[in-house]
């Protein structure tokens, strides 16, 4: 017989400090503050707890470092704080992930947001982690069902796939991300929430993302009231909790809302630490923050499971050359665009087809689904671009082929694009068919792939 159920808590206590180093503040600023006698151990990033002596603790990250002291940003203002306050090193920002999380709610350092115990893992991992090695990554993976048409036939996403999701505020994109979080064919969610209205965290656990979505999922949650330190190592410590799955070798799908979020975290951060502005405001930096997180994503090595993210980008007025957007586009395999204009007249998600790419075609589908979804872009292309002239009554009929077709399939092709795809991948096909047909009600072929 062995001790397995004393292996967690074995390996708990193989990893405590019991010694810690130890510093003092000796000054503090209008946002961070100087703490001498941590230059030798601490390191960039490091995690520190402030305690000052009236019992008040909080925790802080090393910033910057000198010969002679340290630059933390404490989580907060520094007010309160004193000389001579005792800061204790507690090192690398780690997380002890669980398959018991499933179905919980946690903050970026791996307690409970439910009000509920919350049993940590046996084996700590660290917040930014490398990802698996370029050579021995598997390619992308097979085609997914994701409960939704558009998804599941004119953009695709398959195994190990990472897409962008470009949306403004208020045109569905929380909503669209629960639909997929419940939909997408994978053993288990794992959703970063960063800088979100606690209000919006409880309405997307209960009334957006739902039960069934919730019991599969591991929400990672950071308010937007909380200090930028909390809000970006959100991001890091949902794609650990999706790595330790990933490594059990589970497909995960990773949700991240919003990358934007996360960057603006970083900007506070980097500034604070002195370093120059760029990019509209961001640091130099920041391109590597993104495309560092991103990495970490994609399909696992042999013996691993994989991630399939999905990472959304709020864009202000549709700009999509800002530069989150532009650095984060780069680096995907793919990205949905959600138009407001859509929004405004009801139908959703707010895809803009003719702006969404999914990298995983034609691959992902078959010669004669290629061919349907070829025929679908450009009925949808040939009626945007007449669209004016269409609903001002200006178009004649007969003119043009093409715009006569696309305006025969185009009430059947937009509600398509709403639908949901209960029966899978292969009856949304049937389904895209059947509104297609609507385009050659002559017997005449047209628009063919």
């Amino acid at each position: 017989m062995t001790d397995r159920p004393f292996d967690a808590l074995q390996a708990r206590i193989a990893a405590l400090k019991p010694i810690r180093a130890v510093g003092r503040v000796i000054a503090a600023g209008s946002g961070t503050v100087t703490v001498a006698g941590l230059s030798a151990e601490a390191g960039l990033g490091d995690l520190v707890e402030i305690r000052h002596g009236r019992g008040v603790r909080r925790r802080g990250e090393v910033l910057a470092l000198a010969e002679g002291a340290v630059t933390v940003l404490p989580d907060g203002t520094p007010e309160g704080l004193s000389v001579g306050d005792r800061v204790v090193l507690l090192g690398p920002g780690e997380i002890a992930p669980h398959r018991g999380w499933l179905g919980r709610v946690v903050d970026p350092f791996g307690q409970p947001l439910d009000g509920r115990p919350l049993m940590p893992g046996p084996e700590f991992r660290p917040l930014r982690a490398a990802p698996p090695l370029a050579t021995a990554r598997r390619g992308l993976g097979p085609r997914l069902g994701t409960g939704l048409a558009a998804f599941d036939t004119l953009l695709p996403i398959v195994r190990g796939q990472r897409i962008g999701l470009f949306a403004g505020s208020g045109v569905g994109k929380s909503t669209l991300l629960a639909k997929l979080a419940r939909g997408v064919q994978a053993d288990m969610a794992v959703i970063a929430m960063v800088g979100e209205r606690g209000r919006e965290v409880g309405e997307f656990i209960s009334h957006v993302l739902g039960p069934e979505g919730m019991a599969r999922s591991v929400i990672v949650a950071a308010t937007s009231d909380q200090s930028p330190m909390v809000r970006r190592r959100a991001a890091w410590a949902a794609m650990a909790v999706a790595e330790h799955f990933r490594d059990e070798g589970n497909h995960v799908l990773f949700l991240a809302d919003s990358v934007t979020r996360f960057a603006e975290a970083h900007r506070e951060l980097a500034l604070a630490a002195s370093e120059p502005a760029a990019l509209r405001g961001y640091p130099p930096s920041t391109a590597q923050a993104i495309m560092a997180l991103a990495e970490r994503a994609g399909p696992g090595a042999e013996g691993a499971g994989d991630i399939t993210a999905v990472f959304s980008v709020l864009v202000a007025g549709s700009d999509m050359d800002e530069p989150v957007a532009d650095i984060l586009r780069g680096v995907l395999d793919g990205h949905v665009v959600l138009d407001r204009r859509i929004a405004e007249r009801g139908r959703f998600p707010a895809v803009d087809l003719l702006r969404s790419v999914s990298r995983s075609l034609p691959r992902a589908a078959s010669g004669p689904e290629n061919a349907q979804i070829a025929r679908a872009r450009r009925l949808l292309g040939a009626y945007d671009r007449a669209e004016m002239m269409i609903q001002a009554g200006l178009y004649a009929a007969g003119s043009d082929p093409e715009i006569d077709a696309a305006i025969k399939v185009w009430p059947g092709l937009d509600a398509f694009l709403s639908e949901d795809a209960p029966g899978g991948v292969e009856a949304s096909f049937a389904r895209l068919a059947q509104v297609l047909a609507a385009a050659d009600l002559t017997g005449r072929p047209v628009l063919q792939g």
